[in-house]
């Protein structure tokens, strides 16, 4: 999958250099809510789409807080995973503050975060890492690509950011984003698709 940062690459030039080339990698513009890293594996979550992440071999550091930021994630059972940056000084500083809470419970992140301990594929879906251990991740994506394909791309966006929105907020907030939500896709063409497809009508969606 990833390997992480090249920090060889980094160091490369001097103290100096180093120092400039990290600026230049946690640098926000105003517009954003993101560092240039932290873009890399939050940008998935404004994707009106599912971003299914497959993976393989070795899933390390940044690579693997891109394989977080994904909504779901399949890996072999013998794929190694781990928060590296504990090896390098370092805190998982590419939204990992945020994809950890939503996946683990505190006690966990904390450990894999402060270790930088490797862990099999079988293990990271036991700690609800991963999402589902399989021969091979990437046709699993692709028959979980399909099938999403099958219903409302509309439901589908709203689905994630429903979940998204809701997932650390209170209760009251998550029915009342239920509410307007539901509001905008019923009724709407795309559920009018998604109803009637159920006896065989297989009108096209719009997207």
């Amino acid at each position: 999958f990833c390997s992480g940062l090249d920090m060889a690459s980094m160091m490369r030039g001097g103290i100096g250099t180093a120092y400039k080339n990290v600026e230049r990698l946690l640098h926000r513009p105003d517009e954003k809510v993101s560092n240039m890293v932290q873009e890399v594996s939050y940008i998935w979550r404004t994707l009106d789409v599912p971003v299914i992440a497959a993976i393989h071999g070795v899933c390390f550091g940044g690579g693997l807080q891109i394989a977080l930021g994904a909504d779901i994630r399949y890996s072999t059972s013998d794929s190694k995973l781990s928060i590296m940056e504990a090896k390098w000084g370092m805190i998982p500083d590419m939204s990992g503050s945020i994809t950890l809470r939503e996946l683990v419970s505190i006690d966990v992140a904390k450990e894999l975060s402060m270790t930088g301990r490797v862990i099999s594929g079988e293990e990271a879906h036991s700690l609800g890492l991963v999402t589902k251990c399989v021969d091979d991740p990437f046709a699993e994506a692709l028959r979980t690509a399909r099938e999403i394909s099958e219903r409302s791309p509309t439901a589908v966006a709203a689905t994630k950011k429903l979940f998204q929105a809701t997932w650390m907020a209170s209760e009251e907030k998550c029915l009342e984003l239920e509410t307007d939500i539901q509001r905008t896709l019923v009724p709407s063409w795309n559920q009018f698709v998604a109803s009637v497809r159920n006896f065989d009508w297989k009108l096209p969606y719009k997207t």
